[in-house]
């Protein structure tokens, strides 16, 4: 039975008390320039967002993952450009930026459509500590060569890391692997639980490529508790750290269910 650890607090305070080098994927989404108060709870600046990724480096394992979803705000018609410096000082602190991969919103908030082209993606940074230990690349784009033979014209190798000289062919599957660009909606039927309810399908995605079965996935920015949702349906133990009651009231009872 895996277990599931979900805390009342703040997270800078709480990860001080994690064992370093105790968690093997996190998966999470942090506030975003100020764009939501989140019950008058919110206090993000610089200063605080460089001490949450210094806190996460710690508890890290070597060949552990962060994958930070984030956007930037729009101030006098320009972005901010957190995201970058957020990416850069990760890897000051000792991370490397393993991938930037992009959330392709299919259902995304118009914009005013006056000076910017709607915006319909956000950052998903995938840092590691070390190279990531677990790589379970989702395999789930129609090849439209499956079925016939492939003789490449180099030195190639399979998913299963087997070399194949140039000359020999085999038969192309049947999917081949997905991009870092991953299309998803918003989770906007979910607004009632939270102002900015994280995609299942997302969170799910990243654990299975990141993390094994019995592997330790963290959260410490809880929300509405979809992180530990899907890890606990795949099968791994999860720890979660939430500032405001009612939001910690609304995961603990999407987990427990």
């Amino acid at each position: 039975m895996r277990e599931s650890k979900l805390i009342h607090g703040d997270c800078i305070e709480e990860m001080t008390k994690m064992d370093a080098g105790s968690v093997d994927l996190t998966v999470t989404s942090p506030p975003y320039d100020n764009l939501r108060t989140y019950e008058g709870s919110l206090q993000w600046n610089e200063d605080i967002w460089k001490q949450v990724l210094e806190g996460l480096y710690r508890v890290t394992k070597d060949g552990g993952v962060v994958v930070w979803v984030v956007g930037d705000a729009t101030i006098k018609g320009s972005e901010t450009g957190t995201s970058f410096k957020q990416a850069l000082y990760a890897m000051d602190c000792g991370f490397n930026l393993h991938d930037t991969m992009i959330w392709n919103k299919s259902n995304p908030v118009p914009g005013d459509g006056k000076h910017r082209y709607h915006a319909a993606f956000e950052y998903m940074l995938v840092l590691s500590v070390g190279s990531p230990a677990s790589r379970n690349l989702l395999r789930d784009i129609p090849n439209a060569s499956f079925g016939k033979n492939w003789q490449p014209s180099g030195d190639r190798r399979t998913k299963d890391n087997l070399s194949r000289p140039k000359g020999t062919t085999w038969e192309c599957p049947e999917y081949g692997f997905r991009t870092n660009v991953w299309k998803s909606p918003n989770a906007s039927g979910a607004r009632s639980l939270h102002p900015a309810v994280f995609p299942e399908a997302i969170a799910h995605d990243h654990i299975i490529s990141w993390s094994n079965e019995g592997d330790t996935v963290f959260d410490p920015f809880l929300g509405s508790g979809t992180t530990g949702k899907m890890a606990k349906q795949l099968n791994r133990n999860f720890i979660g750290i939430e500032k405001v009651k009612e939001y910690y009231d609304i995961a603990a009872a999407r987990i427990k269910d």
